[in-house]
């Protein structure tokens, strides 16, 4: 019988009879377990599978159709033999509707049971084929049987996560990209994977593996895995088919969508930013225009030269939120143009500084560049690199306490040229650093209520020198100073 032994239970109250036939079976190759009555049957019957079972019909507790109805309930493959001397019509109709395979009527002789068992396992064996190629046919889809190599290959590849799972919730097919989408450290093939998923997601499969509708379409939901909008993702669910139009499973797709939706929380936030912002100046210039055109207000020509100013003001604001915003979309869609040259640090300093000249004496701030050389250069684009400084230098007068002080120093630090601009200003609290290159950010204390600005700058200086592999640091006590170190490669 090759080298597994079929399990066999014999079920009967007759110890001699129960003795004798464990005994044959052993030294015939079988592996045998024994219950005296019926209630010991069904426990190991029904708490083990076995290949075969020899019941008796008669026992003093439960009877042998009981039996064999609690373990064919269980295990409908296991094969069932009636023992009995006491064989009735009735009986043996309902036990073959029960799923017996025959009756063996007693006494019987060890060539009789022996030749009853082994046609039986051969019933086994062929039920057990049968099942296992019929499961195979259910449970996987048929994409996955041909061309398996080149189909995981490119599966793996992707990398947005695929998951397939069969109508009875088994994982048939995956790729590695997954594990990231569903938070799980491991997944094996055929595993039941339904308990594992996320509610949101559990109920998207649900709506094909709890319906009998054919109807081919998608679903999709978005989900935030991290909070804070550190991970958003997309999920899209697909029934398949197999040709006879029965549902196979469901394949479910899994997109990151983190940075369309910081695309959105930038629009979302410029619509709140119109509320609150613009709203403002807009009825301003409005007001005065209105006062302006009313013939009815007698305006000398410098109230009406004021209000001009003022307006002015108030549009040169809006002016630079509006450019300040455009430019944060062109680095978040990737369209900027650049020009990409060598560029020399200190020249592009220089040139920032007397552009501030202006308000640098107004608060007679004092300003010490210092730099060991002319040739601090990078390759990088001009009007971006200008940028960037611009808004650092810009914060540091600002933000900088009259008769304060900056000093910009520029060194050659391994592969990188850092640049570092620090002033005696106003400082940063802990967690204002936190939120410092967030979008619309500004800090909100007693000093800073009359500085105008649109929070947005820090922002940009953070995607430029992102766009450039570099990095930023920041040192800031609040009262003290803050210091900016801006590493670019060169």
């Amino acid at each position: 019988m090759n080298n597994i032994k079929p399990k066999v239970l014999v079920v009967d109250d007759e110890k001699g009879l129960r003795i004798g036939v464990q005994r044959l079976l052993e030294m015939e190759g079988y592996e045998v377990d024994v219950a005296e009555n019926g209630t010991d049957g069904i426990k190991l019957g029904t708490g083990n599978e076995y290949d075969l079972a020899i019941i008796d019909l008669k026992m003093p507790d439960i009877d042998g159709i009981d039996v064999l109805k609690s373990i064919k309930q269980k295990f409908p493959n296991t094969v069932c033999f009636i023992a009995t001397a006491f064989a009735s019509y009735d009986t043996a109709i309902e036990a073959t509707k029960l799923g017996a395979q025959s009756y063996i009527p007693k006494p019987f002789t060890p060539e009789e049971l022996l030749s009853e068992l082994k046609s039986g396992y051969q019933k086994r064996l062929l039920s057990l084929e049968e099942a296992k190629w019929l499961r195979e046919r259910e449970e996987r889809l048929l994409e996955v049987a041909f061309e398996k190599t080149r189909l995981n290959t490119i599966i793996n590849s992707i990398t947005d996560g695929v998951l397939v799972v069969n109508k009875e919730g088994l994982a048939v097919l995956f790729n590695p990209a997954v594990f990231r989408f569903l938070e799980l450290s491991d997944v094996k093939v055929e595993e039941y994977i339904l308990d594992k998923l996320r509610p949101e997601i559990l109920e998207l499969i649900n709506k094909f593996l709890l319906s009998d509708s054919k109807e081919k379409r998608s679903y999709t939901i978005q989900l935030e895995l991290k909070p804070n909008r550190e991970f958003f993702i997309e999920a899209t669910a697909s029934p398949v088919f197999h040709p006879e139009d029965n549902l196979a499973g469901v394949v479910i797709v899994f997109k990151d969508i983190t940075e369309l939706k910081r695309i959105e929380l930038i629009k979302s936030q410029f619509v709140s930013m119109v509320s609150h912002e613009l709203k403002a100046p807009i009825a301003a210039v409005y007001g005065f225009l209105k006062l302006m055109s009313d013939d009815k207000i007698p305006l000398s020509d410098e109230q009406k030269k004021e209000y001009l100013n003022r307006s002015m003001i108030r549009l040169d604001g809006l002016l630079k939120m509006v450019n300040d915003l455009l430019d944060i979309s062109r680095m978040e869609l990737k369209t900027v143009k650049k020009e990409i040259r060598k560029i020399c640090l200190t020249e592009i300093i220089k040139n920032i500084l007397e552009l501030f000249h202006f308000e640098v004496q107004k608060a007679n701030i004092q300003v010490n560049f210092n730099y060991q050389t002319e040739r601090f250069c990078i390759d990088a684009d001009s009007d971006e690199i200008s940028r960037l400084f611009t808004n650092l230098i810009s914060n540091a007068i600002k933000y900088n306490r009259p008769s304060g002080s900056i000093t910009i120093q520029i060194n050659q630090i391994g592969k990188f040229v850092v640049t570092e601009i620090k002033d005696t200003g106003i400082g940063m609290k802990e967690e204002e650093k936190k939120k410092l290159f967030s979008e619309f950010f500004r800090a909100k204390n007693e000093f800073t209520k009359n500085v105008s600005g649109t929070g947005l700058g820090l922002s940009i200086v953070k995607r430029i020198v992102d766009s450039y592999s570099g990095k930023i640091e920041v040192e800031s006590e609040f009262g003290v100073g803050t210091t900016f170190r801006i590493y670019l490669p060169n």
